[in-house]
Parts: structure tokens; C-alpha cells; sequence
């Protein structure tokens, strides 16, 4: 499952202190810093260039861009933020803290698992998620591909082939329904889950075939997804597997921070939690994403990240002008201190 680095010319760590360090490359992270470097903000995204979906071929259901590899997208992305005076440094984070406040503003400290570090202001986390896939010999080394999660991200492509639906969790039975709008040839796999007679009766009514007998292993031929097999050494063919992953917030690096998370329902996965905004419990960070909104397509993700990123600049402008209003008073009582 793990994406191969994406390595691109990475940009120096300012020795000076920034406004906002953004921990995460991804869509939220990149347009959260476009908004702050587009509002004169001095920000620095750190990308560990390991984006979720670095095995897709092309990202869909973002409307103009629909259809463009994920590369392409990140790479423009990178130059955008770049073009307003915003770095981009590629790097693992080995720890995020709160660090001494400098004239009542607070401070982080980021330090990369290099050694390298910067201070700033503000943090933005963007870190994104890991799908968590069944532990099914064969599965890992088609994700992204014949392996699917997502209808809206993967439907079309794999529509009208023969489709089964690996169950994980409850999440699946509803995974099954709209998987059956894309394909006549669905079955389910309930891989040692439970169905009650309701829902029986309804994948009876769509014509969703039930397969009870664990599921043992993916088979392939020539390199492609051919099928499974069942543990009584049944082959069935499959050209597509949809399976619903947990969704495991990125949290490596950050426990210092002490973000607050929390468990979705039904075992879904687990995410930072975050409040309007993406603003956190702990004054200075916020979120955005798909750490914070595990089901959020990359459309979502971005807007997101705007958000955050404009809640930033604000609060930082109000941050801005507690300091200067309190200099001049200071000035003012040093030039007439009887007064």
C-alpha cells in the first residue's frame, strides 16, 4: 500500500520565524498555503512527497480537473503556492511542539527527521489519511487499481465489470448499493461478516449474489486481478474487488502537539478532531482534510484547506495588531511618562 516517494526540487528551511508551518503537501496543505502566502504570509509547507493517492491513475469528480493524474495536480499546486513566495520542503516530520511564546504570540517548533527545524507562529496539519486494507494475500498489490474504495472516485472506470464487494465492516452493505449502480454482475463476500434477513431480502431485490465461504486469497493472471479464492479452494472470478478501507488519520511526528481524536462508528477509522474551521483544541493548530474529514474527496480537501488557511490569516492579523497597538502604547508612555 505505501506510495513511492515523490521527489522533486525541495526548498530551504528559513532560519527565521514564519507565520505558518503547513505539515502536509497535499490538497489541503497546498491551498491552505496558497490562500496564507496569497494574504503576504511567510509559510512553509513540509511534504513527506507520500500522497494517499499516489496509486491512482487520474483523480476524478473534481470538476476541470477531473481526469488529471494526482502528480500533475500536486506539481501545480506546488508551483502555485511557490509563485506567491511560499516554500515547499520535502521532509518527513520527526516532531511538532509548542515552543516558548515570544511576546505573548506563540510558538512551535518543527524539527524534520533530519535534524533540520523552523519556528512559526501558527500550524496548519494536513498530514491526510492511510487506507487500512484486510490483511487478504494478493489485495495490497492491486489497490488503487483493480482494488477500489470509492465509487465516485473509481465507478466509471470500472463500470459494467464483473465487481465484488470484500465486506470489512458495516460500511460494506451500503458500499454494496452503490457499486450495484455501476455494474449487473455484483457479488458479495460477506468474509465472515453478518447479514440479516432485511438486508438478504434487499440485495435479492437488486440482484447482489451473496458468497458466504470465507474468502482465502487474490488470484492474479498475467499480472492483472483475475479473481478470488475461497478457502474450499473455490475460484471466483472477479475483474474489480471494491473493499471499504479504515480510514487511519497520518499522525506521525505529532504527539507532541497533543491534538485531540477521536474513533469513527462502526470501526470506520480514526481522525483528528476539529472544530469550525478546522480549528482544534490547541490554541495555534488547526486541521484540514482528510485527517480531520476522512470521507472528503480532493475538491473538499482543498476547500477545506482554504478555509483553515483564511481563519489563520485572520487570526493572525488580529495577533498583528494586539502587537503593534501595544508597542505604540509602550512607545507613547517611554516618550511621556507622566502622563
Amino acid at each position: 500500500m505505501s506510495a513511492q516517494t515523490s521527489r522533486y526540487e525541495s526548498d530551504t528551511l528559513p532560519a527565521e520565524t514564519v507565520d505558518v508551518v503547513v505539515i502536509g503537501g497535499g490538497a489541503a496543505g497546498l491551498n491552505g498555503a496558497l490562500m496564507l502566502a496569497r494574504s503576504r504570509r511567510s509559510v512553509v509547507v513540509i511534504d513527506s512527497g507520500t500522497p494517499r493517492n499516489a496509486p491512482a491513475a487520474a483523480m476524478h469528480g473534481f470538476i476541470v480537473l477531473d481526469g488529471t493524474p494526482p502528480p500533475e495536480i500536486l506539481k501545480r499546486g506546488r508551483r502555485q503556492v511557490r509563485e506567491y513566495g511560499g516554500r515547499i520542503v520535502l521532509g518527513e516530520v520527526a516532531s511538532a511542539e509548542p515552543a516558548e511564546p515570544v511576546e505573548g504570540d506563540l510558538r512551535f517548533t518543527v524539527t524534520l527527521a533530519d535534524g533540520r527545524s523552523v519556528t512559526a507562529r501558527r500550524l496548519l496539519v494536513a498530514t491526510g489519511l492511510r487506507d487500512v486494507l484486510p490483511e487478504l494475500p494478493g489485495l495490497a498489490e492491486h489497490w488503487g487499481h483493480s482494488v477500489v474504495h470509492c465509487p465516485y472516485c473509481h465507478g466509471w472506470e470500472v463500470r459494467d465489470e464483473p465487481i465484488g464487494i470484500l465486506a470489512t465492516s458495516p460500511a460494506s452493505l451500503h458500499h454494496a448499493l452503490l457499486f450495484r449502480q455501476l455494474t449487473d454482475d455484483l457479488l458479495y463476500f460477506t468474509n465472515g461478516t453478518d447479514l440479516d434477513e432485511g438486508t438478504r431480502a434487499r440485495f435479492a431485490a437488486r440482484n447482489i449474489r451473496i458468497i458466504e465461504t470465507e474468502v482465502q486469497e487474490v488470484v492474479e493472471k498475467d499480472g492483472a486481478l483475475a479473481g478470488l479464492r475461497l478457502v474450499d479452494g473455490t475460484f471466483v472470478a472477479r475483474r474489480v474487488i471494491a473493499v471499504a478501507t479504515r480510514l487511519q488519520a497520518r499522525t506521525e511526528g505529532l504527539d507532541g502537539l497533543k491534538l485531540p481524536m477521536e474513533d469513527l462508528p462502526d470501526n470506520m477509522g480514526r481522525r483528528f478532531a476539529s472544530a469550525m474551521a478546522g480549528a482544534t483544541d490547541v490554541p495555534g493548530v488547526w486541521v484540514a482534510g482528510n485527517a480531520t474529514d476522512l470521507t472528503a474527496q480532493v475538491g473538499a480537501s482543498a476547500a477545506a484547506g482554504a478555509l483553515a488557511g483564511a481563519h489563520i490569516n485572520a487570526l493572525l492579523a488580529t495577533a498583528d495588531t494586539d502587537a503593534a497597538l501595544a508597542a505604540a502604547q509602550a512607545a507613547n508612555t517611554a516618550a511621556c511618562p507622566s502622563a
